[in-house]
């Protein structure tokens, strides 16, 4: 007995550790869940200052109208939080409410939202029951949103998918103090050369003038790089919508109606090494962590970020630095390079919302979580919950923080119009390029002569591609417009007048105009520049003749 104690000793501890933990979890989840109580998990990726006691203070607040019910969370840092929703989804044990959108490629997360989230648009075009007492009473949840609820709506499966409850912008913030003492200015300039020749004082000094990394590169291209491509869009915008997709830029590209050459193309990429040069040696491979650090710890002055790091930093700050918030520089009307470009500032669409929670198909109280869901989604609780965390409500009418109030979206302004990616080889070389130019190791003509002839000759598999994509997207159409014609049939006609309306008007969007915007697109690649190909908003000689001869009739 006591030899086969000896040599099951190691076998005994592990099955002993294993009961323990047993007993342990379940004791554990009895008291988390006591009988009749009923627990909503919610997992997110938010780890900022502020997110868990807000969620931790609305769920209080939620209990005291439904004393049955308790809201735990996970918090699930960023960089693990994909890995994490795949294993929980297919294991069949993700929480009941889940932060969709990250960490995952588009594709995927669209896979999943088919496969294991519950579709909310019944719920988005219903009045939410927790407006009640406010001018939002009655109103359907889907415009009580800022954005519409548009960056709910999943076009490929034509549903809500989930419900935000954050709007989010980006500016530059910097440090007041740094910036006195180095240039002796209290506000940072917020015209170019202004901004460029303060960044040549701080970089004397031996500061890095800008912190940044690979992921706040996008920010500085979408605010300011990338607006100067804007008048791109008369040249391509072939399907009049404002909008350049990439298609059409590579229809404008084989027509001989763009190349890498177009002056405006060109200044953006030169605006972006003006900038780009203040920002720290080796930007390219930092990670968003190393540059808030390198901002935090006073070694640069200025910092572009969102709302979402704004409490964060401001916390670190305290005591140490004072924080100022300003907008992105921008070239002066009269500026002699890029002045002729500048049609305006950067465009901010009130669709910039975010912090999107999706309702898994696994929930044991799906109508518990929906529910939850529109508490926080109400005009009083959004605002509640946004102002704890130090970001911009959702819904329209819930009060903004007014330390945030530079951060309210700009809505009249331009974008850009220089989408160059087309997906596969043409997607890899242009980021093998982009790179080579972002560390200064190649200019922009050499980028161009290395991508243009590339992109004009891959590119046509991966346009070739992509319209077939389209082609098959149009079987889900014909489904959803066949289900509209069916209502349309069956409508009585005295109290949907509009039915029709609606199924006429789906069947010209979804179906006829794009295929002739289509048909167009693969016309000019095809004929190319000698087909003679005129731009969406010019014309010909002889077209202008007749308008000229009819207006003098």
């Amino acid at each position: 007995m006591i030899k086969w104690l000896r040599n099951s000793a190691a076998l005994l501890v592990v099955a002993g550790a294993y009961v323990w933990a047993v007993i342990v979890i379940g004791s554990h989840r009895v008291k988390e869940s006591p009988p009749g109580m009923i627990t909503l998990r919610i997992g997110h990726w938010q780890l900022e200052s502020g997110v868990r006691d807000a969620f931790n203070e609305l769920a209080a607040e939620y209990q005291k109208l439904h004393p049955n019910v308790r809201v735990v969370q996970d918090a699930i840092p960023e960089s693990t939080y994909g890995q994490w929703v795949t294993t929980q989804l297919m294991g069949g044990t993700a929480p009941d409410l889940m932060q969709v959108g990250l960490g995952l490629p588009g594709p995927v997360w669209l896979g999943y939202f088919k496969r294991y989230f519950v579709p909310l648009s019944s719920v988005a075009n219903q009045p939410n029951p927790y407006n009640a007492g406010t001018e939002l009473e009655g109103v359907p949840l889907r415009q009580t949103y800022r954005d519409g609820l548009r960056a709910a709506y999943v076009p490929e499966i034509q549903e809500y998918m989930s419900l935000s409850l954050a709007q989010f912008g980006v500016r530059l913030m910097y440090n007041r103090d740094l910036l006195q003492k180095l240039t002796g200015r209290a506000e940072a300039p917020t015209e170019l050369r202004e901004f460029l020749a303060v960044c040549a004082q701080i970089k004397a000094h031996g500061l890095a003038p800008i912190a940044a990394s690979k992921y706040h590169f996008w920010m500085w291209q979408g605010k300011v790089f990338d607006v100067l491509t804007y008048p791109a869009l008369r040249q391509g915008d072939f399907n009049r919508d404002g909008s350049m997709g990439n298609d059409e830029v590579y229809a404008a590209f084989q027509a001989g109606l763009l190349s890498m050459q177009y002056p405006p193309y060109r200044a953006s990429f030169q605006l972006m090494r003006e900038i780009t040069d203040h920002f720290q040696t080796g930007y390219t491979g930092l990670t968003r962590d190393e540059a808030v650090f390198l901002f935090a710890q006073q070694r640069a002055v200025f910092l572009a970020t969102g709302t979402w790091d704004f409490r964060s930093l401001e916390t670190q700050a305290k005591g140490v630095f004072e924080v100022g918030i300003t907008d992105f520089p921008r070239p002066a009307a009269t500026d002699p390079v890029y002045g002729e470009f500048v049609e305006g500032p950067a465009y901010e669409a009130a669709q910039f919302v975010g912090f999107p929670f999706g309702v898994t198909r696994t929930s044991r109280h799906p109508d518990v979580a929906v529910d939850f869901l529109l508490f926080l989604a109400s005009q009083k609780q959004n605002e509640r919950l946004n102002r704890i965390i130090g970001w911009i409500p959702a819904i329209n009418g819930a009060a903004m923080d007014p330390a945030l109030a530079k951060f309210e979206p700009q809505l009249e302004g331009v974008y850009g119009a220089m989408p160059l990616q087309l997906g596969g080889e043409t997607s890899i070389k242009w980021m093998q390029l982009m790179s080579l130019y972002q560390i200064n190791q190649i200019s922009y003509d050499e980028l161009a002569r290395q991508y243009e002839p590339f992109y004009k000759e891959r590119g046509l598999l991966d346009f070739q591609e992509a319209r077939r994509d389209w082609r098959r997207a149009l079987a889900n159409n014909e489904q959803f417009l066949a289900g509209i014609r069916a209502a349309a049939l069956l409508a009585d006609a005295a109290r949907t007048p509009g039915a029709w309306l609606k199924y006429r008007t789906l069947t010209l969007q979804w179906q006829l105009l794009p295929e002739i915007a289509q048909a167009r697109q693969l016309r000019l690649v095809e004929e190319g520049p000698a087909g003679g190909a005129v731009a969406p908003y010019e014309y010909t000689a002889a077209v202008v003749e007749k308008i000229r001869h009819e207006v003098n009739r």
